[in-house]
């Protein structure tokens, strides 16, 4: 999604539409590699107006993915949903130093260049933010039996867990005399 800077006023300009994932490079990268796949298109609403000397951009970016949980291995699907604000500034504006103190608006501020504003970048970064490093299927996922690989959230498999077959397990009754 891009928008031309002549169109932004300083009355609000909404922006709606769904986009495929297939128009975003680093989402593509994610769901080949494994991490996630995209169940259902981008669904992005912006509000742009320019402010002072930058053009502020409230978004929000909302799509169905599924993944693998990581303790019991199960697929499931949740939403993703980013809410942001970015403050866009001609490159030109922009300071040029070498070391430069960050403020807060300088966090969330990008420059652009030319007569539009390109907003894949942010909405892949925003996407790749709500995807959970370790995804869990919910809170309470028992995850699966080190001994047999039986999923415990769908019952108990019978199998003697009580010792606990860690590597380190023959450190447990170590003690250090001084």
């Amino acid at each position: 999604m891009r928008i031309k800077v002549e169109w932004v006023s300083e009355a609000p300009v909404v922006l709606s539409g769904q986009e495929p994932v297939a128009d975003y490079p680093a989402l593509v990268a994610v769901q080949e590699a494994g991490e996630c796949t995209f169940l259902e298109p981008l669904q992005l609403d912006f509000t742009v107006e320019k402010e002072f000397n930058h053009i502020r951009v409230s978004g929000r970016v909302a799509t169905r993915v599924q993944l693998a949980c990581c303790r019991c291995l199960v697929d499931y699907e949740t939403d993703l949903v980013a809410n942001f604000t970015v403050f866009y500034s001609k490159a030109s504006d922009m300071p040029v130093e070498e070391e430069v103190a960050l403020t807060d608006e300088d966090l969330v501020s990008a420059p652009y260049d030319g007569d539009f504003i390109d907003f894949t970048s942010e909405i892949e970064a925003q996407v790749l933010l709500e995807i959970p490093y370790k995804p869990l299927c919910n809170e309470e996922c028992k995850g699966i039996c080190s001994k047999c690989g039986a999923d415990l959230n769908s019952g108990e498999c019978g199998c003697d867990r009580s010792g606990s077959g860690l590597a380190f397990s023959a450190l447990k009754n170590f003690t250090v005399k001084r």
